[in-house]
């Protein structure tokens, strides 16, 4: 996925002797969590919206430079390395570098989501499924097969949570009739964080359960 036509040049890139004033004005007056600073015309850092009521004790940046934080991308970092880095920093704009380490413009956090949404993931029909494992049992290539050898078509999957050494897993499958595959995970000790309403085994849990309370109470 190419998101380079994203970048945005618009927005100001301020210099390391800039008036912090100005720049506490450009945060009033915007949404965005983050902005770059340079040296010489070379990046130096971001300085964070997050820290304007301290930055207004100081005349200009060079008295703050050494608090500036040094996160960025460049024009070659990848769409998923992108989405890292905004979830890392929590920004919602990044500074975009190139082989000079000179400001192109910026990624926005709203044009980042946007794309990834239109990939086939979200766009194309099927359904959701989330299981989780130990994330030492766990392999995608054994996730494919369970998929996949249940005659449906995986179109993407990612680690949407690692938590306590369990890693969560978010399917995307090219079918909405999840229940084979679902009782094929739970036979290879997957746990089931969210599948598709029809699940059968719920479904015959309940009814069992339903068949039980009637027995107790002849």
């Amino acid at each position: 996925m190419n998101i380079q036509s994203h970048i945005v040049s618009s927005t100001p890139v301020f210099k390391l002797e800039d008036s912090v004033k100005d720049v506490v004005k450009f945060f009033k007056n915007s949404t965005f969590s983050h902005v770059a600073i340079t040296e010489n015309d070379i990046f130096l850092g971001v300085a964070a919206e997050n820290d304007m009521a301290v930055l207004e004790t100081v005349n200009s940046f060079d008295d703050h430079r050494y608090s500036l934080e040094a996160f960025f991308v460049t024009k070659e970092t990848s769409w998923l390395d992108v989405l890292e880095a905004f979830a890392r920093n929590e920004a919602n704009i990044i500074p975009v570098l190139d082989e000079n380490s000179q400001v192109l413009g910026y990624y926005n956090l709203n044009d980042i989501v946007g794309e990834f949404i239109e990939t086939p993931f979200f766009t194309e029909p099927g359904g959701i499924l989330v299981v989780a494992k130990g994330i030492k049992d766990y392999s995608f290539s054994e996730i494919a097969q369970i998929v996949e050898g249940n005659n449906t078509k995986l179109i993407g999957a990612f680690i949407s949570e690692l938590r306590n050494d369990i890693v969560q897993i978010t399917l995307k499958m090219g079918s909405s009739n999840l229940n084979e595959v679902i009782q094929t995970f739970r036979r290879y000790n997957y746990s089931i964080i969210f599948g598709h309403t029809d699940d059968q085994f719920l479904e015959d849990l309940k009814q069992r359960s339903d068949y039980l309370d009637k027995y107790l109470n002849v």
